[in-house]
């Protein structure tokens, strides 16, 4: 069996569970350049046999806090069962003003909770699961917002495959959206490519190898 053949055996072995957050601030029916890049991600990672669901967050009423229930119907703790059930999470977020948007930030602050949540060997929940984020926008800002996000979520507990951002950034002060494009931009794609390799090799070797007990 030559090379090739043997990685994608191994690429495929352990069925992998992955959950994206779409972080828009635009509730559903309405078009979302978020929800896409989030769904390219996602059908990427099913390329190296990982299945999933998309969650967009504004849909549902999460409410804003640190804790990993509010009650009076708080939507986060059937979310959190989602990130609980995953080997890897995706955040996918739109740029505003230069930040994560709103809804991303109250996601990362409810993730929060995590670092409180252990396992019976001591360990936090998050670790062995894997992180990765996309990001839109229609200004420069991509690595900046990313860079946010993967240092919460490394503190919480989830752990970084290298190139784990895929992102579209358009011209500045022009008004085209990602979702408004033609076909994907091609540096794009393959990142996204990369990514979902990367990040599905590394979510397989913490399944096989899980981070020692305290």
């Amino acid at each position: 069996m030559d090379t090739t053949q043997t990685q994608a055996n191994a690429s495929t072995r352990v069925p992998l569970r992955a959950v994206a957050l779409v972080c828009t601030l635009s509730p559903s029916p309405a078009p979302s350049s978020s929800q896409l890049l989030a769904e390219q991600t996602m059908a990427a990672l099913a390329d190296h046999g990982v299945s999933g669901k998309v969650i967009r967050v504004v849909d549902h009423d999460v409410k804003p806090g640190i804790s990993t229930d509010l009650g009076d119907g708080d939507a986060w703790p059937e979310i959190r069962d989602h990130v609980l059930g995953a080997d890897i999470l995706v955040i996918s977020t739109p740029i505003w003003l230069g930040h994560p948007s709103s809804v991303a930030q109250k996601v990362m602050e409810r993730l929060n909770a995590e670092l409180s949540e252990q396992d019976d060997q001591g360990r936090p929940l998050m670790y062995g699961k894997v992180a990765a984020v996309c990001v839109v926008g229609n200004e420069d800002g991509a690595h900046k917002v990313s860079a946010d996000i993967f240092q919460g979520l490394n503190d919480i507990g989830f752990s970084l495959a290298p190139g784990a951002v895929t992102y579209w950034v358009g011209e500045a002060m022009q008004k085209t959206d990602y979702l408004d494009l033609d076909s994907t931009p091609k540096s794009t794609a393959e990142t996204t490519v990369a990514l979902a390799a990367n990040v599905s090799h590394l979510a397989r070797r913490l399944k096989d190898a899980p981070y020692p007990a305290p």
